[in-house]
């Protein structure tokens, strides 16, 4: 069986072209993470939601009017990557660009599972068109099953939708780290990213070009691919010398992600659209790392936090963080 979709976006042909298969445009409404070698042969691996990972091969490539890729899910016993195909059409029309997708080789059940998701992400893609951002994704706010690696992909996920909102202006603001302003912030990030991907023995380097968020973005996905291929089991380098469990070198990328969210966004003025499943999963995994009433490396003294504080609120209190006065 097959599905088909169609939109017109307020866009030119080579806008939504770009829009389905450029990984910073498929993140602001379809991906979390995007791996894309866009060319005839060429390999795909998109985060669709935290723990959903699709994968195949480009079939055929025509730039700004074409696009044939195979589908399927990782892990998947019944639709694996490159088993479906999808073919993405982009043509002018009356104002603007028509969409259309048709995505065959399914059967009954998987194109009506199918037609729910490409629905679903076919209105963010219509958002993302008009208004250059669908906004968070609430597919991907609450996963089904929460693990060290879809934790990770989910505050990812987060922290990437504050990065985007960054400007000029906020590259010297102070944030709840006395050290760090946002700038300093940023190198901070990359060098946690850098060393959290080698315990996995993954080599990631800091892009030099592109958006914050983009390098962010590029650099935290090979990381938690390295992990997943890792998996869990053992001991891996620690960051200042010796060994640590697998278990917990695997942690740090959730409580980076989340809580340098929460550190950028306290500077920059913006909310942390984060869910309560996400911030408790993250704290059990933040207890190992952070005994609670030491300072213990880059962490203060834990803060009380009122007995009226929310889970994030509570978890950024233990990480010894205090807001950013206004």
């Amino acid at each position: 069986m097959s599905y088909t979709r169609s939109a017109v976006l307020p866009v030119t042909p080579d806008e939504a072209f770009a829009l389905i298969t450029q990984p910073e445009r498929l993140r602001r409404w379809q991906t979390v993470t995007a791996r894309v070698d866009l060319r005839a042969g060429g390999e795909y691996r998109w985060t669709v939601t935290p723990g959903h990972v699709a994968a195949g091969t480009y079939r055929e490539v025509e730039p700004g009017r074409r696009v044939v890729f195979g589908w399927g899910w990782e892990g998947s016993p019944d639709l694996a990557p490159d088993t479906s195909t999808v073919t993405i059409t982009v043509e002018p029309t009356d104002g603007g660009t028509r969409v259309t997708l048709v995505h065959e080789g399914l059967t009954a059940e998987q194109a009506a599972m199918h037609a729910e998701g490409w629905s679903h992400y076919f209105t963010r893609l219509e958002k993302v068109a008009a208004d250059g951002d669908a906004g968070p994704d609430e597919w991907a706010a609450a996963p089904e099953q929460l693990d060290h690696f879809s934790s990770a992909e989910a505050t990812l996920a987060v922290l990437q939708g504050v990065l985007r909102n960054l400007t000029t202006e906020d590259r010297r603001k102070q944030t709840p780290c006395s050290e760090f302003d946002c700038h300093a912030l940023a190198e901070h990030l990359f060098a946690s990213v850098t060393g959290v991907a080698a315990m996995a023995g993954a080599d990631v380097t800091t892009p030099r070009e592109g958006s914050l968020e983009n390098r962010v973005a590029m650099m935290a996905a090979r990381a938690i691919e390295a992990w997943r291929t890792r998996g869990l089991d053992g001991m891996v380098p620690a960051p200042g010398g010796g060994e640590m469990p697998a278990e917990v070198g695997a942690s740090i990328m959730s409580l980076e992600f989340l809580l340098h969210g929460w550190d950028f966004a306290q500077a920059s003025g913006q909310q942390l659209p984060v869910s309560d499943e996400v911030v408790a999963y993250v704290q059990a995994l933040a207890d190992p790392i952070i005994p609670p009433g030491r300072a213990r490396g880059a962490f203060a003294d834990e803060i009380d936090p009122g007995a009226e504080a929310t889970p994030l609120q509570r978890l950024v209190a233990f990480s010894g963080r205090n807001p950013v006065t206004p």
